[in-house]
């Protein structure tokens, strides 16, 4: 058993098993799941868990390389835009796309995971990076 940390076991298992430029995509309750793409659905209750618990507790386990957003969140999200710019103050580079395209390139993805999130546009696309 794991002492701290990310705790959820086929979270920490797909993590673990991504390469340089694989995608996870970490997802509000709404964003439709593209057909063959596993889904992590973490969703209890609207709103639980929230968007920003589970992107801490993956941030924390997972190399981040770069993160694809919304291009809607600019006008809508305001706390996915002061996450976008975190991340770019921290080295990461952040691209934006039409929530359309943000949802063609999840098809890509190794999984999503489903919080309870309930704000507009509450998605990101994750980069996997190197640790060397």
């Amino acid at each position: 058993m794991k002492r701290s940390g990310l705790l959820h076991a086929e979270l920490n298992r797909v993590i673990a098993a991504m390469g340089h430029t694989d995608t996870l995509v970490i997802a509000d309750v709404g964003l439709p799941v593209p057909p063959g793409v596993p889904c992590i659905d973490l969703a209890v209750v609207p709103g639980t868990p929230s968007f920003a618990t589970v992107f801490e507790a993956v941030y924390a386990e997972f190399a981040v390389e770069s993160a694809t957003v919304a291009s809607e969140v600019r006008t809508k999200n305001p706390a996915l835009v002061a996450l976008a710019e975190r991340l770019a103050g921290e080295g990461v580079a952040v691209n934006e796309l039409s929530h359309d395209d943000l949802k063609r390139l999840s098809a890509r993805a190794v999984a999503v995971v489903r919080t309870g999130e309930t704000s507009p546009y509450a998605n990101i696309i994750l980069h996997a990076g190197v640790t060397f």
